[in-house]
């Protein structure tokens, strides 16, 4: 059976009207639908058909239907227009606050929350790559050395190192130079072992000091970044009835105090690639990975500071929130932050 334009646009009617009120929809509130033009009976027919094929349901018998997470993404996907609200004097408030980006960001969140009457959370940037920007290598005592290494986004990793005797200045001196000029500038990702062969045939004896050192620069890769998150609106989703239940409620109020958790909604693997840096992403239900979200959708958009710099904003709701006004609200934001960042550089 496929999803002629008729089915379509009830299925749009359905939504949009369980958008506005949380309610079942019945064929007759369909059927006042001017540019429909259908009898009671005929939608009743065709609300039959859009439940067989799952993308609306019926929560009690005698009931009217509401949209489940088939229908909702069918809606996302093909009945979402290009729409961009005006951010009335957002550019202007946010570009008196880019000296500093977590103010940008914490308005940003604030801005969201308010203007769309949901919850939302933004995350620090963080980079696409690590780089090692400078390795040193200094004695503590005879059987300890100690290893500093910087990365490119400034993050500082520590490494005690015993050594079974102790090394001279002179080799220090020299263990230093073959490390920073074997590793500055390179990306984590790209050390391989011929180069780490490389590395131990020029230090000599010094091998265990490189295996060190190698090793604190490999944890960067599984390590969770201690980002920032900026969250504002939280107690919004109390306002929604489907949320408002005790036990869900704590849960996602709960959530939003977990920097690892919330990292981990706004860190979910875009659905398509793309070249644009901030291309907007729809989660509907148990898309979102996350349990205590089942009866939430949240719409994503990522930021990009410079290039290999970016973070994310997040925006969660019911599953009948108003898809338009958030998607549109965020295109029209990232646009602005885009045009504060390039100033900003």
């Amino acid at each position: 059976m496929e999803l002629d334009e008729r089915k379509l646009k009830i299925l749009q009617a359905i939504i949009r009207t369980y958008l506005d009120t949380g309610e079942p929809v019945g064929s007759r509130t369909i059927s006042k639908y001017t540019d429909l033009n259908l009898s009671s009976a005929t939608i009743r027919n065709e609300m039959s058909d859009l439940e067989d094929m799952g993308y609306i349901i019926q929560p009690h018998t005698s009931a009217g239907r509401i949209p489940s997470d088939k229908g909702y993404r069918l809606y996302v996907d093909t009945m979402l227009d290009a729409k961009t609200n005006e951010v009335n004097n957002l550019k202007e408030e946010l570009t008196q606050k880019a000296d500093k980006i977590d103010d940008v960001l914490k308005q940003v969140a604030k801005f969201l929350a308010a203007n769309t009457n949901y919850a939302s959370m933004v995350s620090g940037p963080r980079y696409q790559s690590k780089r090692v920007k400078f390795i040193q290598i200094t004695s503590v005592d005879e059987e300890h050395l100690l290893a500093v290494i910087v990365l490119d986004n400034n993050a500082v990793k520590n490494q005690m190192i015993r050594v079974e005797e102790s090394v001279e200045e002179e080799q220090i001196v020299k263990l230093n130079f073959v490390l920073n000029t074997t590793l500055n500038g390179l990306d984590v990702m790209d050390m391989n072992l011929a180069l780490i062969q490389k590395l131990k045939e020029q230090v000599g004896s010094h091998t265990r000091v490189i295996d060190s050192v190698l090793e604190v620069i490999g944890k960067t890769l599984v390590e969770e970044d201690d980002l920032e998150v900026y969250t504002s609106g939280a107690t919004n989703i109390l306002k929604y009835p489907e949320l408002a239940d005790k036990s869900k409620a704590a849960d996602l109020l709960g959530a939003f105090e977990e920097k690892k958790i919330i990292n981990n909604w706004l860190g979910l693997p875009d659905k398509q690639n793309t070249e644009e840096s901030h291309d907007i992403q729809v989660y509907i239900g148990d898309e979102t990975q996350v349990e205590s979200m089942k009866d939430c959708s949240m719409v994503t958009a990522t930021y990009k500071i410079q290039e290999g710099v970016y973070g994310k904003i997040g925006i969660v709701g019911p599953k009948r929130m108003d898809y338009d006004k958030v998607v549109g609200t965020l295109n029209s934001l990232m646009s602005q932050l885009d045009d504060i960042f390039k100033e900003d550089k």
